[in-house]
């Protein structure tokens, strides 16, 4: 599949090869980079530096003409002039010309030719290459002959420093994205993610031009082609919930619903692997194998056998994989309408309910709100619920106000019926601290409940504060915890911490309100 690629254009004298073969990159890997190895399960070791995340406040885009009326400009997307652009793309392209190994990829965004981006990677690394070609969609040998020219470039200089005396750039770091040049351009970090986030924000502000509603979020389909997508983030449950022996996989992370259903976005999966083991994620587990990338892991010097709980170098350990390494991913991965819509939370308050029925305009609220809470400790032991807001369930991506989403989640929605849940997988019986975590095997009925419509017919008791309604009845989950008021051995204690919860959601709001209609503002806890 691989040829040469003339880079002329880039001020590149040399053709270089593409799209070089796995087992290659391997051998490229070994034979240049210090610290790769081979593991015991096949996969290939790789240290990303210094930044083992991403590093969202060196984030920047390019303030142009033709995008600039478009952009959620502040923390998210903080602007860059062009002349700084330009600069970061002198320093990239410098040191892309002097690598003495450089390294194509050419590869598709989206499953859906209609929306599909032709996407090319300049990189100096056959780490960062090999991660490429498992998470951009790998065409054939005929595409790849036809592929022409690409919608958009990446070029990654993350061994280079960016220089903090540009206007605009604030440290050694700098990913920027035009959208007129259509380039991403990476410097500072050598994290591998940064490429796959940049293509994500890419598809964020193309697709909702096209009334296409891009998400983070899983994807999966039922025996009878029926498609629920899961919402969530870090630590609510969606790589574990959409991961159903019963269901095909459609993606794990980014997809886009259009007027024809549900596409990924991606060829491959991009996990953690913190504590991963074959007994809890067997999926997972198997997945990594001859292809498969190990990032900033711990290995034994002598087996090579690689240790997923030791976070010496980060808790940020990763694997990226084709998807094709799933055995229940179904391709190509696209889908029809979905049918159920599951908003993930990990409330640590214990006041919100294992499962909620929303409605569209509530689904809209609970969308933008993202929410989910962590639980930060002290030395002495102390322990407080955190709420944690991530508007869309992934703001650090969003390019367009997260009302845009909404909006199009909404009109998606009542189009084609599709019912949304909110789903708690965090504390019953009082917070962090004194309840519980709520039993695995019990949201994974309610799951159950929701695909085979047993949840869509259950008696229901609407929950004054916040607005939505609770089935009071579910199979294999005992009753007494569908409403989580009845859990808690002090009732008052519960209605001060909800009212507490309801604030949190109300000050969050306020950041959107002002683009918000009075529907969605009234979907709100009250």
């Amino acid at each position: 599949m691989q040829d040469t690629v003339s880079l002329e254009n880039y001020g590149i004298p040399r053709k270089v090869l593409r799209n070089l073969a796995p087992a290659k990159l391997y051998c490229e890997a070994l034979s240049g980079e210090q610290g790769t190895i081979i593991a015991a399960n096949g996969g290939l070791v790789a240290m990303s530096g210094e930044k083992t995340g991403r590093t969202p406040k060196d984030k920047r885009v390019v303030a142009e003409s033709s995008t600039k009326e478009d952009i959620w400009w502040g923390d998210i997307n903080i602007p860059l002039s062009e002349d700084s652009f330009q600069e970061n793309r002198r320093i990239a392209l410098g040191f892309l010309r002097e690598s003495p190994d450089l390294y194509v990829v050419d590869g598709y965004a989206g499953w859906d030719p209609k929306y599909r981006l032709k996407v090319r990677v300049l990189c100096a690394r056959p780490y960062h290459a090999l991660f490429m070609w498992n998470m951009l969609i790998r065409p054939t040998e005929a595409e790849l002959a036809e592929f022409g020219e690409p919608d958009y470039v990446i070029l990654n200089a993350g061994q280079t420093e960016a220089n903090p005396q540009v206007e605009g750039v604030t440290s050694k770091a700098s990913v920027s994205v035009n959208f007129a040049s259509k380039e991403l351009v990476i410097l500072g970090t050598q994290y591998a993610g940064e490429m796959k986030k940049g293509i994500f924000s890419i598809m964020n502000y193309l697709m909702p031009k096209n009334d296409v509603l891009s998400m983070h979020c899983s994807a999966n389909e039922g025996p009878k082609g029926n498609v629920s997508i899961f919402f969530g983030l870090s630590g609510t449950g969606k790589t574990t919930l959409s991961a159903d022996p019963n269901r095909k996989l459609i993606g794990d992370d980014e997809h886009c619903w259009s007027d024809d259903g549900v596409f990924n976005i991606e060829g491959g999966c991009y996990a953690k692997c913190i504590n991963l083991s074959a007994e809890k994620e067997p999926e997972i587990y198997d997945a990594i194998r001859f292809g498969a990338i190990l990032e900033n892991v711990v290995y034994d010097e002598r087996t090579h056998e690689i240790d997923y709980d030791d976070t010496t170098i980060t808790q940020n350990t990763r694997t990226a994989y084709p998807i094709e390494h799933i055995p229940n991913a179904k391709i190509p991965c696209l889908g029809g309408h979905p049918e159920h819509i599951i908003l993930l939370t990990c409330d640590a308050f214990g006041v919100l309910p294992p499962v909620s029925r929303l409605t569209p305009a509530q689904a809209m609220y609970h969308f933008i709100s993202g929410y989910t809470a962590k639980v930060a400790g002290t030395e002495m032991g102390v322990v407080e619920p955190e709420a944690t807001f991530s508007a869309c369930f992934g703001a650090a991506f969003m390019v367009w106000h997260p009302t845009k989403y909404a909006e199009l989640l909404a009109d998606k929605m009542r189009k084609h019926g599709s019912k949304a849940w909110l789903v708690n997988t965090g504390w019953s019986g009082g917070g962090y601290g004194s309840g519980s975590r709520m039993d695995l095997a019990y949201t994974r009925a309610i799951i159950d409940a929701i695909h085979n419509g047993e949840l869509e017919n259950a008696p229901t008791q609407k929950d004054e504060l916040f607005g939505f309604d609770v089935p009071t009845q579910c199979a294999n989950v005992p009753t007494k915890i569908l409403w989580p008021k009845n859990t808690w051995e002090n009732a008052h204690n519960y209605d001060t911490e909800a009212k507490k919860l309801a604030s949190l959601f109300a000050d969050n709001f306020q950041t959107y309100a002002s683009k918000a209609s009075d529907a969605l503002k009234n979907a709100g806890p009250h």
